[in-house]
């Protein structure tokens, strides 16, 4: 098996490094392991910084799989799906350096992380789903509507748009933006500053805060799914 995603943890911090030297697609592999280094987080340390490759955090699910079939598609992205709820309810803080594409379900392990830190450059940060011809799965419409700026809402999630790091600071998918050369740096950093707060406190709000969310879909995801048909080749 090869590992795409690597987990150092070093004065409190989890550094969850996304990297399989291409734009690091959701394989079913991929998300068992993030998974697995969500665990090792919440064992060994205060706050998870995740980040990804100079290509991209991620371009999103696994093509091969998405155009394989519809039951392929649909366990994978069943598969995401409480991923990016586990991410979105994980209760440490979690950072993400975006120092590359963040296209699709890349997209919404932005809106999953508490904050988002990008790097200047050419990067394409949106969920591309319906200009593919797919409908976006209730988990993304409702991460995009918890973490997107309102006035942006439509145009990220109906139209498709795409945006570069500043366009993504306005519509809400990122936080700030950086130097290239400083973004992961400063997301770490971010990291650990977060990593001081107290554990209980900020676990508990953040649960007050998104928990309603992670009900929803979780409770509506089967049925979201039953009609899902995958990526047309």
């Amino acid at each position: 098996m090869t590992t795409s995603v690597t987990t150092s943890v070093e004065d409190g911090l989890a550094v969850v490094r996304l990297d399989d030297g291409k734009v690091n697609a959701l394989s079913m592999e991929v998300i068992g392991q993030l998974l697995e280094a969500l665990d090792r987080a919440q064992a060994d340390a205060s706050a998870v910084c995740v980040v990804g490759n100079a290509k991209a955090l991620s371009a999103g699910f696994d093509l091969s799989v998405m155009q394989g079939g519809a039951d392929g598609a649909r366990e994978l992205v069943t598969a995401g799906g409480r991923l990016l709820m586990r991410l979105y309810g994980h209760p440490q803080p979690t950072v993400v350096a975006v120092t590359g594409h963040a296209l699709a379900a890349g997209a919404l392990l932005v809106l999953a992380c508490d904050t988002r830190i990008g790097a200047e450059g050419p990067a394409k940060i949106g969920l591309n789903e319906t200009a593919i011809g797919l409908p976006l799965p209730v988990f993304a419409v409702e991460l995009a509507r918890d973490r997107l700026s309102k006035r942006y809402l439509t145009r990220a999630t109906v139209e498709a748009e795409i945006f570069s790091p500043q366009g993504a600071l306005a519509a809400g998918y990122l936080d700030s933006v950086s130097a290239t050369d400083e973004c992961v740096t400063t997301a770490i950093d971010e990291g650990r500053r977060l990593s001081q707060i107290d554990a209980r406190a900020y676990a508990s709000t953040k649960r007050s805060l998104r928990q309603a969310t992670i009900d929803r879909v979780l409770t509506t995801l089967e049925t979201d799914m039953g009609s899902f048909a995958g990526a047309s080749s």
